[in-house]
């Protein structure tokens, strides 16, 4: 993928994190219902664990400042990194030979629960310390959302895998069409 793509790419799924985490989402002091992790997943698979770290941070940094929800808190900043290290990590194959199939999904599957108990806990945590509240009902109201969104977002992200991929290698990849 030439640089030019790789830049233009990384700024649409910037773009694309924002709407979703700030417009797109039902939000409130202790629970958040999102998509904002399809661009993160997307970033992950094409770009990398640095640049989905990357995105993330910046689409919180971005968000909070131009369109805040509550107070900003770093906390959720460095969380949001280690979310898009751990999918990039997970997700992201050198040289474009992209996960498929089975091991795609043992990888979403995984990624995400580790990526469910990081929202659940570290989340949980901050929000605790932030609100000054206890700690237990909050992890237990963000359980269960979380744990409802963990099926949807593995069997989004495996459907999603495929559009991807085949776009990917048309649009991205191919060495005919970078400048």
């Amino acid at each position: 993928m030439s640089k030019n793509k790789r830049v233009i790419l990384f700024g649409l799924l910037l773009a694309l994190s924002i709407i979703f985490s700030r417009f797109i989402s039902i939000k409130t002091e202790i629970l958040v219902i999102s998509f904002n992790f399809i661009p993160i997943i997307i970033a992950a698979i094409l770009l990398g664990p640095i640049d989905s770290m990357l995105i993330y941070v910046l689409s919180d940094l971005i968000g909070a400042t131009l369109f805040p929800f509550g107070s900003y808190f770093a906390g959720f900043t460095i969380i949001y990194g280690l979310i898009g290290l751990i999918y990039g990590l997970f997700l992201y194959e050198k040289n474009h030979n992209f996960y498929e199939g089975k091991k795609f999904l043992i990888r979403i599957i995984i990624s995400s629960i580790l990526v469910t108990i990081i929202e659940i806990f570290l989340t949980g945590f901050v929000i605790s310390i932030l609100y000054n509240k206890a700690f237990l009902p909050i992890i237990s109201s963000r359980a269960i959302t979380k744990c409802i969104m963990l099926p949807i977002q593995v069997v989004t992200c495996f459907f999603l895998n495929k559009v991807i991929i085949k776009n990917a290698k048309k649009y991205l990849i191919s060495e005919e069409q970078d400048d």
